[in-house]
């Protein structure tokens, strides 16, 4: 098993400078084409009229498109959906205890769950639904998966709330898998799994049970401050801020048991105002396990809901899998080892279980050099193509010298970037 695994480093590395080498070679070709030789052999094919399948549909690849082979190999495995897999024993711990918390007038779940949502989105409904601006950074090609200029795989669930609410829901969960491109090591992967939570609340609602309470407004025309929105009273949002965090706490007591230590940090998302991250301190480290906040009443209000206010928060189930269960490597939620997957093959979804590890081998390591056109390469674009060519068998991936002439800057045919990744298998 080591010597296949060394044998597999060798290959790899050859193959990575023969093709790093062949990309400096001819990259009078890629300026011509737009697009990276290097690159565009891993990624789904460009050339004119050409189209990826994806799901049963056909999408007309552009300059955008960037889809890798590796990437596209995970869509539609749904992990979240596989019983007995720990990201499913994750998610249906967070749905039995929304069910049982939160029950409506006739006695059914207030909570509705969508765990299916096909994870290919307009860019619309992954940027602009979310108040996300054209020019932020989270749009850049380098960081996400474009099928084309208009389609994408999801970069998070939230990419489903506008079209959700905009269906008359006022309370739900969205579970899926999102797309990011991302660093290699033990605690990313370009695939992940979210848990999207969702609360609107009527007047009526919000101010139930307050004393002068029918006295209570939800919106006003006032300034936005570190505190609130323009248009969202200090009452509303101070209620709304502690039904948010009550619920959060609740949940994560359920998931981890009684006596955590948690604190809020405050943070920024486009889509939130205030927003923060919750904290738990687990075996004397303090780790953020979810992003929350009071959502952006453009937002809502653009959806059809403009007498209501809501908040919204975000989870990742990998992360809290792997804290959970004590599992060190993301990579493993991928394995169909059944030494792995039987050690969460459970009677009881609450049952504990600790991960016990499948080898006792050390690492492998291996530094690798070469000198590439400097024109739109990114760290990124390796980690693409060191996870095509290796697969999981890459544990992590490391930029360790990135050098450009000082006199030339890498801005002339003869110029360009020397780069050194140190890979770990």
């Amino acid at each position: 098993m080591v010597c296949s695994a060394l044998r597999r480093v060798a290959h790899m590395h050859v193959y990575l400078v023969r093709k790093a080498s062949s990309v400096s070679k001819g990259h009078h070709h890629h300026q011509a084409l737009g697009s990276r030789p290097a690159a565009s052999e891993f990624a789904a094919r460009r050339a004119p009229g050409s189209v990826v399948e994806l799901l049963g549909k056909s999408y007309p690849q552009d300059d955008y498109s960037n889809l890798s082979q590796k990437v596209l190999s995970r869509v539609g495995r749904n992990l979240h959906n596989q019983q007995h897999h720990p990201l499913w024993l994750i998610k249906e711990r967070v749905k039995e205890h929304f069910y049982k918390q939160y029950v409506g007038r006739f006695g059914t779940p207030m909570f509705s769950v969508y765990d299916d949502l096909s994870p290919v989105v307009t860019t619309w409904q992954n940027f602009d639904s979310l108040l996300i601006p054209p020019d932020h950074p989270s749009r850049k090609k380098g960081d996400n998966y474009y099928l084309n200029g208009n389609h994408m795989l999801r970069a998070h669930t939230s990419a489903h709330q506008w079209d959700l609410l905009h269906a008359g829901l006022d309370a739900f969960l969205v579970v899926g898998d999102v797309y990011r491109r991302d660093q290699i090591d033990s605690q990313h992967y370009p695939v992940f799994h979210q848990l999207e939570g969702v609360r609107l609340f009527s007047k009526h609602e919000l101010f139930a049970g307050i004393k002068d309470g029918e006295s209570l407004q939800l919106f006003e025309q006032s300034s936005r401050s570190a505190y609130k929105q323009e248009t969202h009273t200090m009452e509303a949002t101070k209620l709304i801020e502690f039904d948010l965090k009550q619920t959060l706490i609740r949940l994560v007591t359920h998931i981890f048991g009684d006596g955590l230590d948690i604190r809020w940090v405050d943070c920024y998302f486009p889509f939130t105002h205030p927003s923060y991250e919750m904290e738990i301190n687990f075996h004397g480290e303090w780790l953020e396990v979810l992003g929350c906040g009071v959502m952006e009443q453009q937002l809502v209000n653009s959806a059809g809901a403009q007498d209501r206010i809501g908040w919204a928060f975000g989870l990742g189930l990998e992360r809290l899998a792997m804290i959970l269960y004590d599992i060190p490597d993301i990579r493993l939620f991928w394995s169909e080892d059944e030494r792995f997957l039987k050690q969460f093959r459970v009677s009881d979804i609450n049952q504990k279980v600790k991960f016990q590890p499948l080898s006792k081998y050390p690492a492998v390591i291996n530094d690798i050099s070469f000198w590439l056109p400097s024109e739109n390469y990114t760290e990124n674009d390796f980690y693409d193509l060191v996870r095509t060519v290796g697969g999981d068998l890459v544990e992590k991936v490391d930029l360790i010298d990135k050098f450009e002439h000082p006199k030339t800057g890498g801005n002339n045919v003869r110029s360009g970037v020397a780069w050194t990744f140190r890979i770990c298998i």
